[in-house]
């Protein structure tokens, strides 16, 4: 601990203030995920040993917070506790009576004149209210305890004491206006350190101390922590894990208030809103807010943001639960069963305040009440227990603190949106039922909203609505619509109810890039969550997921409750057909009024004329509004030749902001009726900038079209319904990938980035949305909706049949459409190059690439600066080459064939190939007999954990993370039922024909620091692999870098949003994520702003065809390089887009036999792509003076825009990605071995106590069994020690053994039991093949040759028996938890009863028999039943070996695992026959004691060789009769056996002489003959040949 608490003062580096800005990197994409805890003494003892144990508590989440790159500092912990008055007094300061006082901590800059300054105005603030400042105590700190970079930042910390009040029920809400005067002032002043300036608390009740420290640290750097007379009766404690290091004291937890573990997904639509919702604020508690404005701090954390808009709401009369609840509410949708009442309630409060979303633990305290929540999803654990003696502790996880189990009263889990309230005053516990029933029970809710809210769906109207358009054939293009809009995209919505599935990802221009008219649409890109705040799965969350939207206006006073906020219209989706447009725009009662918009400009005045008409736009709203308008409805339905339609999305925009900036917004809501929404990106970016609803009349004109036209086969209700369906799934897609839930925290957030946009028009009309490479201004917006506009107009003038819809070829390659990247011109030149080896037609290849005509990528506007050497001097292309590794494609995804052609290739050339998420067949981990390799070095784990096994992991060389796919970011991998064939589910563990779907996020991942606990935990499974975590670039992709540096992964692989894909909404591979070169550059210089850079190495991948790209690649910041697409077209892909239809027509992506049979790539195309790379990159090297490629990487300084540019192309600003600060700096631009994170796993228990104390016990194979303590900080216990044995002997071993033993009783874990294990295993598993051998072949046995039980032989009727009692008793075993003696019967039946004594005598009939001969048929069915019955109560521990089994048993079409239990045979009799049984078991005993005999006595040889004497007495005789028939010899293995009545050899039941038999061995049967033929063969064998 030691070495944690003290700074040994290492490398000085200069630590910086918290840039906002710099290069790529921007501040407001921070994240932070946390630990949280609270300690209460419910009855409100005050003590010190209760703040000891928080301190406790808080040491004990060490693993949730994190460090920077010093290792010293910590991202942030704190302690929020109640007032310590006794201890205040002891200090000397003459405080008044608890109650009548506030204090706090202050956070100062450490400049003495600026300090002066600051504290004159907090002086001045106080005694404008009246009050003194009574008090400045200089708080004593440790600061040598610090690392560097807080230390750098260290602010001076005061307490101040104000006194003065006259009541104390108001004297917090006087602190609070106080708090808030002073933070405006200080925050406008031109103060320098004004920024170093933070009110850590201010209240009468509670104080808190918190800092840029780690939580060891917390209780050293505080002394007053410690100090015996600090006593509280409650804690709240918080442990902060933050995606970027710099200093920022203010910005530890806990707050005001609360202390929140968690991410709020929707934090910019609550800012935006909370801010828009400021000008319909009053509040008669704190009178005019003005003073108080902003409510929400600007610059803070998300969850400062919440705290303020808490604190705000409790300072104006609203109660702890209520506020809450209206921040965070429950789902109140009908699946919820919650009363009406509380439903109403939640509605009613849905309508002021949109929900506060994301995954996320809540505690909160106002120093009287404390309590906790979890969010709407209940995504992040929190758990609480109260102790006998009254003290409650609620903590993120559970054992961070021990009690005897008797202290424990109750125990529990916070639920989702719940709430638990403890009082310390009254003493009182008061759970979720009763807090909600007061709040819902306070106010009238549900007859307020009966008599004001409309439901849009119980409208109706008699009046008749069009779907059809005038003029369709020219509106459609005015709109911009093409052929492939209709038939890629409406006609599969309207006729399936889902989005369209597209496959290969997007190898077309960005829309700034394209010569094409664009519609604006086409320039935004949707953020998605990764790691930090992860997506949520729409489908698993169906409960909390919503899309109710409400449209009116809100009034003033909205913190007064009034019947009068209901004034609404409830839509159940935003989605409006023509007729409740219709309704919507005519409704007349109960004070609704409407208005109608014309998005219209005018044509002849071109850019002029679109600026003017949005300026008169935004003044005709703002009246509006003035009016009482309650919505306003946007339409560009009256386009004239005259008039063109603004862009619907830059008109709501415009109008949103404009509203926003006067005050006015919420007092209306935005309706969009256009003509160009078609697809599901137009619906999220108009409902993310602020629409309501909308109306997308032309695609709903295309429907009438294509009905009427009988282009489908459904009725218009029905296929508008399916339409409007695929758009409202669409949008629940958009939304969670984004961890969002509900429509009212989307609406108006604004969670896209710009690509291609002007700063000037992202100001004036987007609201500053970031855009970081500039781009088109109004003037280019004018001119496409102008040139749309045109083409329409010349439609109109032809007045006959109008030509075909244009297509663009934007999904696939057209010779007059879009530009593709891969076109059949560079496809079929690349394949050419690489079958024939050729660097000369590969140079060819690059040329196309490397000079198009006009650029596709960023990277084509990029040049080098050169200063050549001689290409000698540049490293080997066989070093290159072990940098390259191919991209992450399923088995199932692509097939076998493709799969592993790109394995044996990367293992040849020691670079790496990917699994991809679907597993891989064990088979693959050896090396084959010619020495190549199928083992993919790189295994990747995704959310599905398909195929993710122990065995699997420790066959990598690498364990790949997979957060995010390139080409659908914020979605799961899926693979259509169809391509599932029996090989593919039986890697990836599930049934064949089954889709399978990965979900958006793993479901054990909801922060960075669970991605801690994965990176950890693989890490033990697999030490020697690395571990690399895929993001997809987006902005804000550095700070979550920046996270998973610090959560210690190896590598994080950057993927474009270019990238391949086997199947993907279309929508997500067009519209989300960013290009490769701007995420990679963010990240490059993140890490280096934080010092992290050299812990990590960078990989990217997206659309990496040449050497030109991979030195790019280099010089913007990666050291690895990726290609997937490319690898696939050298092995034949034809990019006909078809992957997810299985219909591949080069066998590539399919799993189709007969077009499998089709794939003509080898490993060597692949080997010759890459090294044609590695040449060309060395070609490159050599003209820019780079011997290395680590000469290269971070070096961004030695790139340049090139200099040809012209049109569009010249409003491209690169500055960004160029002026990198810190490409020629001394810090670490590149990986550093030397950083590489040590886990210490060496001090692990595994290693320290398991493989220390169980060590010697392995070699000596000797039985061991050890006492273990474990608690929550030892995190997974055993996994190093499981994974050993997983090397040596394989999983099905390891789970045999847990079987095997009694887990109640000691566990004893040795090399001689698990030898002993393996070779029951073994035996197993030989029996198994025995078994299958005789009846696995269809032309000898099927299962219409089985025998009925009533018509076998009493031998064979007696095994069944014995199935029969196994069965029954593993059954019973199985529902009893007594898994070791389900082994040990199986293991004795299979081993004894089958292998040594059934299977042994019937080999002689199994083999000699005519194949078809009755006797012979009735063993097999023995056999078949036997596995039958044995494969299923196998199947629960031995899950591998029983799916192979049944793979070639058949019992199970799918899985074995998908079926029951064997049922029992009738066997008649079955006790007598086993007693009957057990007697001629004892006769074989007495003959088998005299073979060994003569055997021993040299009388004979082989039992074969011997004739057995034998008298038993009359009842034998008979029973030998019975059960053997004239087989006796048969059944004793023997050629011949006499019965006798002479005296012989007395044994236990009988008497025998064994004799040498007489007669000719068959070469056959190996039995002896006296009637042999002239070749030797015996009677039977002679009948059996027909001889």
């Amino acid at each position: 601990m030691k070495q944690e608490l003290f700074n040994n003062k290492t490398k000085a580096e200069d630590y910086q203030r918290q840039p906002k800005q710099l290069g790529l990197y921007e501040a407001s994409h921070e994240h932070d995920a946390c630990g949280v805890g609270m300690l209460v003494n419910i009855q409100g003892g005050k003590s010190h040993e209760l703040v000891e144990s928080a301190l406790k508590v808080l040491e004990n989440m060490r693993h949730r917070g994190a460090e920077g790159a010093d290792n010293k500092t910590g991202d942030g912990a704190g302690i929020m506790l109640q007032i310590p008055h006794e201890f205040i007094l002891l200090q000397g300061i003459p405080v008044p009576e608890k109650g009548k006082y506030g204090t706090g901590l202050l956070f100062l800059p450490k400049d003495g004149k600026d300090q002066a300054v600051i504290l004159s105005v907090i002086i001045e603030e106080i005694e404008k209210e009246g009050l003194t400042l009574m008090h400045l105590r200089n708080v004593p700190t440790c600061p040598e305890i610090l690392g560097e970079a807080a230390l750098a930042n260290e602010p001076d910390i005061k307490q101040i004491f104000i006194t003065g009040f006259t009541e104390s029920e108001t004297a917090d809400r006087k602190l609070y206006i106080i708090r808030k005067r002073i933070e405006n002032r200080i925050r406008k002043s031109d103060i320098p350190t004004r920024e170093d300036f933070y009110i850590v608390s201010l209240s009468t009740k509670n104080i808190v101390y918190k800092g840029m420290l780690s939580s060891l640290q917390l209780r050293n750097y505080f002394p007053d922590l410690t100090n015996s007379y600090f006593t509280s009766g409650l804690a709240l404690v918080h442990s902060r894990f933050s995606t970027n290091t710099f200093p920022t004291w203010g910005l530890a937890q806990p707050f005001r208030l609360l202390a929140h573990n968690g991410e709020i997904n929707t934090i910019r639509g609550n800012r935006g809103w909370m801010e828009a919702r400021e000008s319909v604020l009053s509040s008669p508690a704190l009178g005019d807010i003005r003073e108080i404005r902003p409510i929400v701090q600007p610059g803070m954390s998300d969850s400062a943001s919440l705290d303020n808009v808490l604190e705000f709401l409790i300072m104006s009369g609203l109660s702890l639960p209520h506020a809450m609840a209206m921040l965070v509410p429950e789902s109140f949708n009908e699946k919820n069963p919650i009363s009406e009442d509380l439903k109403a309630f939640y509605e009613y409060h849905s309508i002021l305040m949109e929900p506060w979303d994301g995954p996320a633990a809540l505690l909160f305290s106002d120093g009287r009440y404390a309590g906790g929540m979890l969010d709407r999803n209940g995504l992040r654990p929190a758990r609480y227990l109260i102790t006998q003696g009254g003290m409650m502790v609620v903590a993120s996880e559970v054992g961070v603190m021990d009690f005897e189990p008797g202290d424990i009263k109750e125990k529990g889990r916070l639920q989702p949106g719940k709430i638990l309230l403890i009082d310390t005053e009254k003493g009182e516990i008061y759970y979720d039922g009763e807090l909600k029933k007061q709040l819902a029970e306070a106010k009238p809710y549900r007859t307020w909203l009966a008599g004001n809210r409309i439901e849009l769906d119980e409208l109706k109207s008699g009046r008749k609505v069009s779907h059809s358009v005038e003029n369709y054939d020219s509106m459609l293009r005015i709109f911009g619509y093409s052929k492939e809009d209709v038939e890629r995209l409406i006609v599969p919505m309207c006729t399936t109810g889902a989005e369209p599935i597209n496959s290969m990802g997007n190898d077309t221009p960005l829309a700034v890039l394209s010569d094409k008219a664009q519609l604006l649409y086409n320039y935004f890109r949707q953020q998605f969550a990764q790691v930090t705040n992860p997506p949520i799965d729409p489908i698993r969350e169906e409960l909390v997921m919503s899309l109710t939207e409400y449209i009116g206006a809100v009034g003033m006073n909205i913190l007064t409750p009034s019947e009068n906020h209901c004034k609404m219209v409830r839509l159940n989706h935003p989605i409006l057909n023509n007729a409740q447009l219709d309704i919507l725009c005519n409704i007349r009662y109960k004070g609704f009024k409407t208005v109608k918009l014309p998005l219209l400009f005018e044509v002849a005045k071109g850019c002029q004329g679109l600026q003017e008409a949005l300026a008169t736009l935004c003044k005709q709203a703002e009246e509006s509004v003035n009016e009482g308008v309650n919505y306003i409805v946007l339409s560009d339905r009256d386009v004239d030749a005259a008039h063109a339609a603004i862009p619907s999305l830059l008109a709501v925009s415009a109008v949103h902001h404009h509203l926003i900036s006067v005050g006015k917004r919420v007092q209306t809501a935005l309706i969009v009726e256009s003509g160009e929404i078609r697809e599901v990106m137009h619906a999220a970016l108009l409902l993310g900038f602020g629409a309501s609803a909308l109306n997308p009349y032309m695609a709903f004109a295309v429907i009438d079209k294509l009905v009427n036209e009988k282009e489908i086969q459904l009725d218009y209700a029905t296929a508008e319904k399916k339409y409007i369906k695929s758009v409202c799934k669409g949008l629940f897609k958009i939304m969670s990938k984004m961890g969002i839930s509900t429509i009212r925290s989307y609406r108006g957030a604004k969670i896209f980035e710009a690509v291609g946009l002007s700063e000037e028009l992202s100001n004036a009309y987007f609201g500053g949305l970031s855009s970081r490479i500039g781009g088109i201004r109004l003037d280019e917006v004018a001119r496409d909706a102008i040139a749309f506009h045109k083409e329409g107009m010349e439609v109109l003038k032809k007045k006959g049949e109008a030509e075909l819809l244009p297509n663009r070829g934007l999904y696939a390659f057209r010779k007059d459409g879009e530009k593709h990247a891969w076109n059949p011109e560079t496809i079929s030149t690349l394949q050419l190059a690489t079958r024939l080896g050729s660097y000369k037609k590969f140079k060819e290849f690059t040329a196309m690439v490397d000079s198009k005509e006009s650029p596709i990528f960023l990277r084509d506007f990029l040049d080098f600066r050169r200063a050549p050497i001689s290409i000698d001097r540049v490293e080997p292309v066989e070093n290159i080459v072990q940098r390259f590794v191919t991209g992450a494609m399923s088995y199932g995804s692509i097939s076998r064939e493709a799969h592993e052609a790109m394995a044996i290739a990367m293992n040849k050339l020691h670079g790496r190939s990917n699994t991809g998420e679907g597993g891989e067949d064990r088979a693959r981990f050896m090396p084959r007999e010619d020495g190549t390799s199928l083992r993919s070095a790189i295994k990747q784990v995704a959310s599905g954990r398909f195929g993710v096994t122990a065995e699997y992991l420790v066959n990598a060389d690498e364990i790949q993370i997979k957060i995010a796919q390139g080409a659908k970011p914020g979605e799961g991998g899926q693979l259509p039922g169809f391509k599932v064939d029996e090989v593919i589910a039986k890697t990836r563990h599930s049934i064949p024909g089954i889709s399978l779907i990965s979900p958006p996020p793993h479901h054990d991942i909801y922060s960075i620091e669970d991605l801690a606990q994965l990176i950890f935990d693989l890490k033990n499974v697999n030490p020697r692999a690395k571990i690399s975590v895929k993001l997809v670039a987006e902005s804000g992709v550095g700070t979550i870098a920046a996270g998973v540096a610090k959560a210690k992964a190896d590598l994080i692989v950057i993927s474009g949003a270019e990238g391949g894909t086997g199947a993907s909404p279309a929508s997500s591979i067009r519209y989300a994520g960013i290009s490769p070169e701007l995420g990679l550059s963010e990240t490059q210089q993140t890490l280096v702003l934080n010092g992290l850079r050299g812990q990590v190495l960078l990989q990217v991948d997206g659309q990496l065809k040449t050497g030109r790209d991979v030195v790019l690649m280099a010089m913007l910041g990666a050291e690895e390089y990726g290609f997937a697409t490319a690898a696939l077209i050298v092995l034949g892909c034809v990019m006909m887009r078809k992957c997810n239809q299985n219909t591949c027509p080069v066998g590539v992506a399919t799993q189709n036999p007969e077009l499998r049979k089709r794939f003509a790539g080898k490993p060597e195309y692949v080997e010759n792509f890459m090294r044609f790379i590695a040449a060309d990159l060395r070609e490159y090297m050599a003209k820019l003076g780079c011997k290395t490629i680590d000469e290269m990487v971070g070096r961004s300084d030695l790139l340049k825009v090139r200099e040809d540019l012209s049109g569009r192309e010249k409003e491209i600003d690169l500055s960004k990605i160029l002026n990198n600060p810190f490409a020629d700096q001394k810090k670490k631009v590149i990986f550093d071995p030397k950083q590489v994170y040590d886990f210490e796993l060496e001090k692990s228990k595994d290693i320290t106590v398991l493989l220390k104390q169980l060590g010697p016990a392995l070699e000596k194979q000797q039985r061991r069994s050890i006492d273990v303590e474990v608690t929550n900080t030892d995190r997974s216990f055993g996994t190093i020690f499981g994974s050993e044995i997983t090397k040596k002997y394989g999983a099905d071993i390891l789970r045999l053994w847990a079987a095997s033993v009694d887990y109640q009783a000691d566990c004893s874990m040795s090399e001689e039991i698990l030898k002993q294990i393996s070779e029951n295993y073994r035996k197993v598993r030989n029996t198994f093949r025995f078994l299958l051998a005789n009846i696995n072949n269809e032309e000898d046995f099927t299962r219409a040759d089985l025998v009925a039980v009533s018509e076998l032989p009493k031998l064979d009727q007696y095994m069944l028996a014995l199935l029969n009692d196994v069965n029954e008793k593993c059954q019973l075993a199985y529902q009893e938890y007594r898994f070791s003696d389900v082994t040990t019967l199986l293991t004795n039946l299979m081993t004894n009863e089958f292998s040594a004594y059934y299977l042994d005598f019937t080999k002689d009939i199994l083999y000699i028999e005519q194949k078809d001969s009755p006797r012979r048929r009735q063993v097999q069915t023995v056999l078949y039943h036997a596995v039958d019955v044995l494969v299923r109560l196998w199947a629960p521990i031995l899950v591998h070996t029983a799916e192979e089994v049944n793979d070639f048993f058949q019992g199970e079409a799918e899985s074995i695992h998908l079926g029951k239990f064997a049922e029992m045979f009738a066997v008649e009799d079955a006790e007598a026959l086993k007693t009957q049984v057990a007697r001629l078991m004892l006769i074989r005993s007495d003959i088998f004691k005299a073979l060994e005999e003569a055997r021993a006595a040299k009388v004979i040889g082989k039992s074969l060789e011997a004739e057995v004497l034998v008298n038993v007495s009359d009842e034998d005789r008979a029973l030998i009769a019975e059960l053997c028939g004239d087989q006796f010899h048969q059944w004793l293995i023997v050629s011949k056996v006499s019965f006798s009545i002479d005296e012989l050899k007395s044994y236990e039941v009988c008497q025998v002489e064994i004799v040498p038999a007489e007669g000719t061995v068959c070469p056959r049967c190996w039995n002896l003959s006296e009637q042999a033929d002239e070749e030797g063969l015996c009677p039977r064998c002679r009948k059996v040949l027909g001889k």
